[in-house]
Order: C-alpha cells, then sequence, then structure tokens
C-alpha cells in the first residue's frame, strides 16, 4: 500500500510552454529561471466535455493510443462534425489526456463505470489545467486572488487587461493582436463557466467551490504519485484550482478516510497518507465503485 508521509508547494512542469532560462558560469550551464509561455490555443479548445466523454466512453484500454485514435476515426463517433472540427478536438484530447498512459486508461474507467458527470468534470478540468498553463495561471494566480480577497465576479475587459501585461511581459508564444487577445479572454472565461468554476452568461462569477469526494481523491492520488511529501500534499498551489485553503485540503482527507478511499492519519506534524492500490488505474476502479 503506497505511503506517503505528508510537509512548499508543487507545481509541476504542465505539458505545454515550459522554457527553461539558462546562464553559463564557467563551463557550466545553470538553470536561472523556468518560464511558463501561453499560448492562444483555449480559443479553439474549450471544455469540450461531451466529446471528450464520447472518447472515453469508446476507449478501448487493451489497444495503443494511435490505434483508438485510429479506429475513433473510422468509427466516427463524432457523427456529422466536420474533418477540421474533429481533428481540432483530437488535437486537444492528445494535449490534455494522451501525454501520461495511466492517465488515459483511469479516465477510461472512469467514464466506463459511470462516475458522476460532476465529479468526472472536475477531473478533466484538472488534467485540462495541467496541459495548458495559460488556464492554470488564469486560476491560481488571478481567479484564487479573486476569491482570498472576497471579490466574485471577473468581466472580460479585466481578464483582457491583465492578458495585455502577460503578452508585454514576454508570457506568450506570440504577440498577440487586440482582436486576439480578446478572443483569448473570452474563451478563457467561457471554458472555466462550462468546467464549472465559473457561473452566469454575460458577467462571469466565481462559483462556490466545488469538488466531490470521488474527484478530490483521485486528484490526491495523483499528486502523490508527482511527490512523496504529505505536507506538500496538503500545501500544494494545485488545489488552488478548487479555491482550497489548506484547511480544506485536510477537512477532505479525514471525509476521505471516514469513506474508505484512503487512509489519512495525522500526529503533530506527521501526516501519513495511504491509498488502498499502487497504480491510478487500479484507484480508478476504487473510487467510482465506492463513489459518494
Amino acid at each position: 500500500m503506497p505511503t506517503c508521509k505528508v510537509s512548499s508547494s508543487i507545481l509541476p512542469d504542465h505539458a505545454e510552454g515550459v522554457a527553461v532560462a539558462r546562464k553559463r558560469i564557467g563551463d557550466s550551464l545553470v538553470v536561472d529561471e523556468v518560464k511558463r509561455i501561453y499560448s492562444s490555443r483555449i480559443i479553439k479548445a474549450g471544455a469540450l466535455l461531451a466529446d471528450t466523454t464520447t472518447l472515453l466512453a469508446n476507449w478501448d484500454n487493451a489497444q495503443s493510443a494511435p490505434d483508438n485514435l485510429s479506429r475513433l476515426q473510422r468509427e466516427n463517433v463524432f457523427g456529422k462534425a466536420s474533418r477540421s472540427r474533429i481533428n481540432d478536438v483530437l488535437a486537444i484530447f492528445r494535449q490534455r489526456y494522451l501525454t501520461e498512459p495511466d492517465v488515459t486508461k483511469a479516465l477510461a474507467i472512469l467514464v466506463h463505470n459511470r462516475l458522476s458527470k460532476v465529479a468526472l468534470d472536475r477531473i478533466l478540468y484538472f488534467h485540462s489545467a495541467q496541459a495548458d498553463t495559460l488556464l492554470h495561471a488564469t486560476v491560481t494566480e488571478v481567479l484564487a486572488d479573486y476569491y482570498s480577497r472576497g471579490r466574485s465576479e471577473i468581466r472580460v475587459d479585466d481578464l483582457e487587461r491583465l492578458l495585455r501585461q502577460w503578452v508585454s511581459e514576454g508570457k506568450t508564444s506570440a504577440r498577440w493582436s487586440v482582436d486576439t487577445t480578446r478572443r483569448v479572454a473570452q474563451g478563457l472565461l467561457s471554458t472555466l463557466r462550462d468546467f464549472g468554476i465559473l457561473e452566469g452568461k454575460n458577467i462571469k462569477r466565481l462559483a462556490p467551490p466545488s469538488l466531490p469526494l470521488a474527484a478530490f481523491a483521485y486528484i490526491a492520488f495523483y499528486l502523490r504519485s508527482k511527490q512523496s511529501s504529505g505536507e506538500r500534499l496538503i500545501q500544494s498551489k494545485e488545489w488552488y484550482l478548487f479555491f482550497f485553503s489548506p484547511t480544506d485540503v485536510e477537512r477532505h482527507f479525514m471525509e476521505a478516510h471516514q469513506h474508505r478511499l484512503l487512509e489519512y492519519y495525522a500526529a503533530g506534524t506527521v501526516i501519513r497518507i495511504t491509498f488502498p492500490s499502487e497504480s491510478l488505474e487500479d484507484y480508478a476502479r476504487v473510487i467510482s465503485e465506492r463513489e459518494i
């Protein structure tokens, strides 16, 4: 049974847009800075919840990813969608859910075992944020700050102003035009609304924090696999994606313990967390069978 002794937060290297600046000291290259590069891909992406669920519902874990994608295209699972639309969906699907084989298999199991839509949507949102540095930064650096200050409303103009600042700071993959910046801001807000992080049609507001226990346990297992410190797991900035404080995280761990999704013990500064499975794929079966 894997154990993590839970103590600085972690921010994983996202699949997209990570540039490492280096400087030379003598004969050695020294990592000086990690720079996040934001792309405008969100314009074409969105949440894609229905399309993603369709793909995962038809995914065969016994086949390789290329074989699955080829078969799904052949079988025309998207019905009358245009070829360009299908290509856009598959490109985003690869970026978000195909970079780690264990994640792909786990997600397929959750869909096949009929995990509740709200829990599945939160998990898909989490992986989407891991794969898209702009989406991740918008929530963890902007919306989480809004939440901590008791501010709930965010307008397109607010986000557009921030994006222009990031462009001027060289944080984007290209110099975005005024139109592109506007479309990226609109795409971010509509995507986060579809993921349930925001609510509202014209004026977007922060939705009340919500993370079903099954989704919490899945994400905790995934984050634990990236590092072994229990304290760091509780303090991880990844929980900012759900506007969770360490106190919120601890409360969810205790609730998950009560429902036998994991074991959580705290004694002073030592925190021990264990899971009933060794792999994310196996754990997906556990949480879908015990979903609360």
